[in-house]
């Protein structure tokens, strides 16, 4: 047993623990406890562990001391209570990158909020007009809103608060307009530089996407705007890491470098070697996966001058050690996990799995071998993460292996040309754009072959640790390894049979925090239904996160009653199909276009008008459509009534009183003003306002009738189960959340 293995697992272990309270402390015990039962053993093994447990101790202490806070003078403390313009100045401290609304994300560095000094790192959203031409180091100052980012509003949402804080910000400004603090202001030489040079070569000699796709795959798809329809296409099929600088592109510079310097003496050689891998390091950015790859290869390069063989394991430990040491909040990056398990998979699977494999031809096996090794490592973080398995994964990589390697190889050969010969690229184009143009097809290919994405539901943490406790047994214990099937079937049976269980017999309706529009999910015994869909961008980035993280697929009824969702629901017939489609907007309002109507049927789904009075039965759930003019809906579940009222003015108010019913435990709308006669004759017990605010009046009358308040744009999605009552996504998540 060697000291620095023992050592370096307690730190990991320590800053993982992190995220349970008295995470420290538990590290600390299990490191005594496991000295004292050594200690009838061996004095030695007895001092490793409980050193062991100290380091545990002090990673959680070292990780909290370095968690971003906010200073005094930082510009989250200047966000106004009321929504108003306000200038900071500063320098833009990198290259701005378009998001998916169409607007360009900057980060900047803040030096004053208006005539007041500040600081601070602040998220900024620009028209892409305005920001086009930003370079890092620029000052300027920019007019905007300034804001507190919002944790995470919905099950399976992003936590854009928690984004933030890991990047060491704590605010965010909607720009408006720029304006330059210095206009003689020339750029000064940065790393940037060189990859604004690669990204435009690329894509003026082979078009927008293709070029793109070249460019993520020299300098890593962080740093490169891909177009956002191809980008989801890659992660679809689980191709993410061909966009993704690291390991590859490592192996690629390692391999040509040092086939080009063989003839010079060792020193030049693995001088070279280091250069290559430094510029590899400075032009993709300080990643995290990045970074493992870079220090694999200095490790290699290490052992190269020493004539020492490389112990891949144990460089792979003190690789993860260092980079948690500069960096201990990379524990809880996403690139950071699945590279090093996509890496430990690789040097541990693939040697066994090839043997197996051995009756294939020689040049097949590593593309079967290293995929498959790859996502079985990663599978169980990604079904805690995301929920989301592809079915075509393997073969999508097996197909592909040869295209991305003459694409990267074929894409550094080209970036560095650029910069010496610039007209040679325009006649080499053709030799990179079909290939890319292929790749491309391909995916888009397979992102239409049915069930391309399946959602079987986010996992528990615990189920998470019970999985990797399967993959590792085999490894551990050589007695097991001929067993192999068998772990992996009991996992199969872990993840699927259990999910398949409790979506059977659970009855949950969620009200999520998608904007002024309201949503609500109904799952009930399996069978799900969905009122209303929301805005295109709430389908997005709201309602198919909660959908997947519940392992939702298809939904079986869904209810139109909201104007204006056309796009909305268009969004999610591209995601999943609709079997029923219920248009409850009545005759004077259109709210599912024609074209939403035709999606419909291609996927095999019905349109169903729905008139005032008609009742719709789904399992235990009914519907009844009460009024147009204002909307009234009600819904019968597990002997509760909601009513969604829509707004309306008070007239209308007034003549809705004959339609509603009495005795609606749950009142459902906008928390504009209610007539007080309509609050008088419903009697709820519960009032859901999908809104930041209710008007006053009514929030007084309701308080005086002692009706629990809940309002989703400020407390979060709300659950409703028959065993738990309701409860909001934020106290949820705050009892459950980690360090940050």
């Amino acid at each position: 047993m060697q000291p620095v293995v023992v050592w370096g697992l307690a730190y990991i272990v320590g800053l993982l623990l992190t995220a349970i309270p008295m995470g420290g402390a538990i590290v600390l015990g299990c490191g005594v406890i496991s000295a004292i039962v050594a200690l009838k053993k061996s004095r030695k093994y007895a001092r490793i562990f409980a050193i062991a447990g100290c380091v545990g101790l002090l990673a959680g202490i070292y990780l909290q001391f370095r968690t971003p806070q906010p200073s005094q003078i930082d510009v989250s403390r200047f966000v106004p209570q009321e929504k108003q313009e306000v200038t900071i100045s500063g320098k833009v401290a990198a290259l701005p990158k378009l998001t998916q609304s169409g607007k360009l994300q900057v980060w900047f560095d803040v030096a004053a909020v208006g005539e007041q000094k500040a600081e601070g790192k602040l998220y900024v959203t620009l028209p892409e007009i305005e920001g086009k031409d930003l370079f890092p180091g620029q000052a300027i100052a920019i007019t905007g809103n300034l804001y507190k980012p919002k944790p995470k509003m919905n099950p399976g949402g992003f936590d854009f608060q928690k984004y933030l804080a890991q990047e060491g910000s704590f605010a965010g400004l909607s720009g408006k307009s720029i304006r330059l603090l210095d206009l003689n202001q020339k750029p000064e030489w940065g790393w940037w530089m060189v990859q604004k040079q690669i990204v435009r070569s690329q894509t003026e000699q082979l078009g927008q996407a293709e070029g793109a796709i070249v460019a993520a795959m020299v300098i890593g798809g962080q740093v490169v705007d891909i177009p956002f329809d191809v980008k989801e296409a890659f992660s679809k099929i689980g191709l993410s890491h061909a966009l993704a600088a690291s390991g590859f592109q490592v192996t690629l510079i390692l391999g040509v470098l040092l086939a080009l310097t063989r003839r010079l003496p060792k020193v030049i050689q693995i001088s070279c070697c280091g250069a290559g891998l430094i510029c590899f390091a400075g032009l993709t950015g300080l990643q995290p996966s990045v970074m493992r790859a870079v220090l694999m290869g200095f490790a290699i390069l290490i052992s190269l001058a020493f004539e020492r063989k490389v112990k891949p394991l144990q460089s792979l430990l003190i690789v993860a050690i260092i980079l948690l040491i500069w960096n201990p909040l990379w524990i809880w990056s996403l690139s950071f996990q699945f590279s090093f398990l996509a890496t430990l998979g690789l040097l541990i699977t693939v040697p066994a799995l090839s043997k197996r494999l051995d009756w294939l031809p020689t040049v097949i096996v590593p593309a079967i071998a290293v995929p498959i090794s790859a996502l079985l490592w990663t599978l169980p973080l990604q079904l805690f993460s995301f929920g989301i398995v592809s079915p075509y994964c393997i073969l999508a990589n097996l197909l592909t292996t040869v295209l991305i390697s003459f694409i990267s190889l074929g894409g550094i050969v080209s970036a560095g040309v650029s910069f010496v010969l610039p007209a040679i690229t325009k006649f080499a184009s053709p030799i990179l754009y079909y290939p890319t143009h292929w790749l491309i097809e391909l995916v888009k290919f397979f992102c239409q072959l049915p069930g391309n994405s399946i959602a079987v539901g986010t996992i528990s943490t615990g189920l998470l640790i019970t999985l990797y406790a399967l993959i590792c047994t085999p490894w551990l214990f050589p007695k097991f390894r001929r067993q192999w099937w068998a772990f992996l079937l009991v996992g199969m049976n872990l993840v699927f049979i259990p999910a398949w269980y409790t979506r059977s017999n659970l009855l949950q309706i969620t009200a999520l925090s998608a904007g002024a529009k309201p949503v609500i999910v109904v799952q009930d015994h399996g069978r799900v239904g969905l009122i209303n869909s929301g805005q295109a961008e709430a389908v997005k980035f709201k309602v198919l996160p909660f959908l997947r993280k519940e392992g939702i697929n298809h939904i079986d009824w869904a209810i139109a009653a909201s104007p204006a969702m056309s796009d909305g629901w268009k969004a999610l017939l591209e995601a999943m199909p609709i079997r029923a489609l219920y248009d409850f907007s009545g005759k004077k309002q259109q709210v599912i276009s024609l074209n939403v109507v035709e999606q419909l049927a291609q996927r095999s789904g019905k349109y169903v008008s729905i008139t005032p009075g008609q009742k719709i039965e789904s399992g235990t759930i009914k519907i009844q459509f009460l009024s147009v003019e204002p909307t009234i809906v009600q819904i019968a579940i597990a002997q509760q009534r909601w009513l969604w009222l829509r707004d309306a003015p008070n007239v209308s108010q007034s003549q809705a009183l004959g339609s509603a019913l009495v005795g609606n435990e749950i009142l459902w709308w906008s928390g504009r003003q209610l007539h007080p006669k309509l609050i008088e004759k419903l009697q709820p017990k519960t009032a859901i306002a999908y809104s930041k605010t209710i008007h006053p009046e009514t929030l007084t009358q309701l308080q005086q009738n002692r009706v629990q308040i809940y309002q989703t744009e400020a407390d979060g999605a709300l659950q409703w189960t028959k065993n738990q009552g309701f409860q909001t996504s934020l106290k949820v998540d705050e009892s459950d959340g980690s360090f940050l």
